[in-house]
């Protein structure tokens, strides 16, 4: 097994080519979208996990060099009492911390330093269908009239995969949260969130996050009960009614979140949640799913990112040792499905818990760190979600049941 196709050139699509070609795999990554045609609005964390799996193949330097960190969490109630704080993961011990990137500049960074590898990215190749052939080799058809071949075929194509469909065409939906996600960039507001800090704004009818950038830019994002819209409907609200909309929801809280909101300018960007917790069926012949493909978190837990890192490694560390796709993709789901579930549930928990609503009080207090000490400080965290490290060195034992390993 020398040669992958991989159909998606988001993070998913990017490190697992990364991981491949270190690994010694050829893989070329067919992307649906022109190469410029990258979302400029939302911001997203690479936790301490996924950046701990992007340096195991030598990536990490390059997201590092264009994100911020934030050192801690401060939880706020309605009324603008703190209700505690927390520091991020990987920031107290001397490790790699939760670092903050827009979307785009982290896709691009990715992408840059994939090509300086060697790895070929091709654009526009939107991808139409997908078979194995009687020989093994997997063939995909794209929208343009080509095609491609290759041993085995790696789906990174999103939460509306169109390989976990190919896969199993019984496959799950996602599932929407109820909820609408907004990002959007502040200057001069009348109080600033402190430096290298995460707000957390538990509001009466929404919640509200921001963090200050190193130029003073305030990055805000809300969570809020919505119905569900499509994505050209969410498109077609412009930002001054999001605005409105928007701080009409923290109007009534004694919280920064209004007041942020109100000064931020044309640059907003709203989506769906949606989660896929879990998909039965991962692979088949020579295809498999990767990222959000397989499974899709809430943003509330702030792991996409880092769990679709994390699966690139995986799988090209499965690949490579045990070399026949049924094998190595039997190892990769054995590693990876308890635990992307696990995160996956715990995310749509967060998203119950940060809900407004008549117990929302005894709710918020869940969020909380469970040890503080006297000052309000949360205990290291070295919990099971940030503290995942994959030993890329590490033989892959195909026989062997496989744990999450801190």
């Amino acid at each position: 097994m020398t040669t992958a196709l991989i159909i998606g050139g988001g993070i998913a699509g990017t490190v697992t080519a990364m991981a491949l070609h270190k690994a010694g795999i050829d893989a070329v990554v067919h992307e649906a979208y022109p190469e410029n045609a990258m979302d400029t609005g939302a911001f997203l964390v690479v936790a301490a996990n996924g950046l701990e799996a992007l340096r195991t193949i030598d990536a990490h330097q390059p997201v590092l060099d264009q994100s911020f960190a934030a050192g801690h969490v401060d939880f706020i109630s309605d009324t603008g009492k703190r209700l505690g704080r927390k520091p991020m993961s990987g920031s107290q011990n001397g490790g790699i911390g939760s670092r903050t990137i827009r979307r785009a500049t982290l896709v691009r960074a990715l992408r840059e330093e994939a090509v300086r590898r060697g790895v070929r990215i091709e654009y526009g190749k939107r991808l139409l269908a997908a078979h194995t052939s009687p020989d093994g080799t997997v063939v995909g058809s794209f929208a343009d009239g080509g095609r491609a071949v290759a041993d085995v075929l790696i789906g990174a194509d999103g939460i509306h995969s169109l390989i976990r469909r190919t896969i199993d065409a019984a496959s799950p939906r996602p599932r929407y949260t109820g909820q609408q996600t907004v990002c959007g960039y502040a200057r001069d507001v009348p109080v600033a969130p402190d430096p290298d800090t995460y707000t957390m704004i538990f509001g009466k009818q929404a919640f509200f996050g921001c963090t200050t950038a190193p130029d003073g830019e305030i990055w805000w994002f809300t969570n809020a009960p919505a119905p569900e819209l499509s994505p050209a409907e969410l498109a077609a609200v412009t930002p001054a009614q999001w605005r409105e909309r928007l701080t009409g929801l923290f109007a009534e809280d004694r919280t920064a979140a209004a007041g942020i909101i109100g000064a931020t300018g044309e640059d907003i960007i709203a989506t769906g949640a949606y989660d896929l917790v879990s998909t039965p069926t991962w692979s088949s012949d020579g295809m498999v799913i990767v990222g959000d493909a397989a499974h899709a978190c809430a943003p509330n837990a702030a792991q996409g990112a880092s769990l679709a890192i994390e699966d690139g490694v995986v799988l090209a560390r499965c690949l490579r040792d045990l070399r026949r796709p049924r094998a190595a993709f039997a190892a990769y789901e054995g590693l990876r499905r308890e635990r992307v579930e696990k995160v996956a549930r715990s995310s749509a928990g967060m998203a119950r818990r940060t809900a407004p609503g008549p117990v929302k009080r005894a709710l918020r207090d869940a969020t909380l760190p469970r040890r503080l000490d006297r000052a309000g400080q949360a205990a290291p965290d070295t919990d099971w979600l940030t503290g995942y490290r994959i030993d890329w060195d590490e033989p892959v034992d195909g026989r062997a049941a496989v744990h999450d390993r801190r």
